[in-house]
């Protein structure tokens, strides 16, 4: 094991014990004034509740405001916040009052997608470190000006693909970069995990205390509907990026890492994004207002000649079984053995089914909170840096699903991230428009 693994792990694991704190716990001791990261949050309720816990509980940060358009969201959040830091974050409707508080030194975002790429960009332009929930944006173009925006004014961005920070994942790479698996060629990641229809409900009036023309921010202006609203707008176009962004790019994001280790393994330049993209699927399944696909299959080409690589991810969110064991994971396939990762192991196979090599360890954000923190201090790359590896990451989901509405496969062009000689599918790299005020800041 080399020396900065045995550090890495050293570090994670103290940082795990140092941050294992469950969200009815009592305060916990902080790091001086001074050596707090001040933090705003935008979102409260959802993945931003997870995270204003973590957070809270980290020793070394203080949340001093939380901003959300529902003011039935605040409650759990300011309490848990209070609670674990010992004093409690200043609450408001609008996120820009956390970018213009200039002793606001991070912006943690755990927001809608279409909420994620105007926030971020402004934080990086107000001097500010981000932590931004996957994927990265709402559409491609999104994320390349948040990587333009993160490079020019020299910003730590972190995703919350929180899985990369985890010994799990870590060790799993590292058993591949040991080259036991022998050549590798082909990966897999997959959704089988069931859920369940959202129906057609009909437009109403908003909740009291709900900003409603703030939640639709850049997106075509709509009434209100429940299925527009919290937990449902995943599945819509103007929001969301389907179930593909939603839990999908977790299990692309670990195959790409295992990827990457092969090619360590093997002596390889780094696979970079695919070069061809193809979807197939649709609404086959779910009779209600969804727009993604239920039921999808995706095939992504890596390179050409010998060192091609394919990564296939396969969506049954309406199966209520594992496969390959796990409800929703990722597979390295050499031509000595396999690898089958989930959210709390991965084991390793050989050529008869014998177990190479495996590891426990679970998904929580924890690890992933204290490497942000730390690279905010060290202005090192933290562990799912926004442009190289966070984005990639986002970039498979929005092609898949762009591959999967055009019905075609498309050929990715790496440099401008545009497909060539398509401009159906270019045209759905963006948002056509962004309903003022809310443009998109260049």
């Amino acid at each position: 094991m080399s020396l900065e693994r045995r550090s890495f792990l050293k570090q994670t694991m103290t940082s795990m014990a140092a941050s294992h704190i469950a969200v009815g716990a009592t305060r916990v001791s902080k790091a001086v004034a001074s050596e707090r990261v001040r933090v705003g949050v935008m979102g409260a309720g959802g993945r931003a509740l997870s995270l204003i816990q973590t957070f809270a509980a980290n020793t070394e940060v203080e949340i001093v405001a939380i901003a959300d358009v529902d003011d039935s969201k605040f409650g759990p959040g300011v309490t848990a916040a209070a609670k674990l830091q010992g004093s409690e974050p200043r609450m408001e409707k609008d996120f820009r009052r956390l970018i213009d508080d200039k002793t606001i030194d991070a912006l943690v975002i755990g927001t809608p997608d279409h909420w994620h790429a105007i926030p971020t960009i402004l934080a990086c332009q107000a001097g500010k470190d981000v932590y931004v929930e996957k994927p990265d944006s709402h559409n491609i173009i999104e994320g390349m000006r948040m990587v333009a925006a993160m490079r020019r004014h020299n910003r730590i961005v972190q995703m919350g693909s929180q899985h990369r920070s985890t010994i799990r994942l870590q060790s799993a790479m590292e058993f591949v970069q040991s080259g036991k698996l022998g050549k590798v060629h082909v990966a897999k990641a997959w959704e089988s995990t069931k859920q369940g229809a959202i129906g057609f409900p009909k437009d109403s009036e908003p909740p009291t205390g709900v900003d409603y023309d703030m939640w639709i921010g850049p997106a075509t202006k709509r009434p209100f509907n429940v299925n527009r609203f919290h937990g449902k707008w995943r599945w819509l176009y103007d929001f969301g990026t389907g179930d593909l962004g939603n839990d999908g790019v977790h299990r692309l994001d670990m195959a790409v890492a295992l990827l990457q280790s092969a090619c360590i393994a093997q002596g390889e330049k780094p696979i970079g994004l695919p070069t061809t993209i193809f979807a197939n699927g649709g609404k086959w399944h779910f009779d209600d207002a969804q727009e993604f696909p239920d039921t999808m299959q995706v095939n992504y080409q890596f390179g050409t000649g010998m060192n091609s690589k394919l990564l296939t991810y396969e969506m049954r969110i309406w199966a209520p079984y594992t496969y390959l064991g796990e409800p929703e994971g990722s597979a390295i396939f050499g031509d000595r053995g396999y690898l089958v990762i989930g959210n709390n192991r991965w084991v390793a196979y050989g050529r008869g089914g014998e177990v190479l090599g495996q590891a426990e360890g679970d998904s929580h954000e924890k690890p992933h909170v204290q490497n942000f923190i730390d690279c905010i201090k060290s202005r090192a790359k933290p562990f799912c840096d926004l442009e190289t590896v966070g984005h990639p990451a986002s970039v498979l989901c929005h092609a898949g699903n762009i591959s999967a509405r055009v019905g075609r496969m498309l050929t990715l062009d790496p440099t401008s991230e545009s497909f060539v000689s398509d401009t159906e599918a270019n045209e759905l790299r963006g948002r056509k428009e962004y309903r003022k005020p809310w443009l998109l800041p260049e």
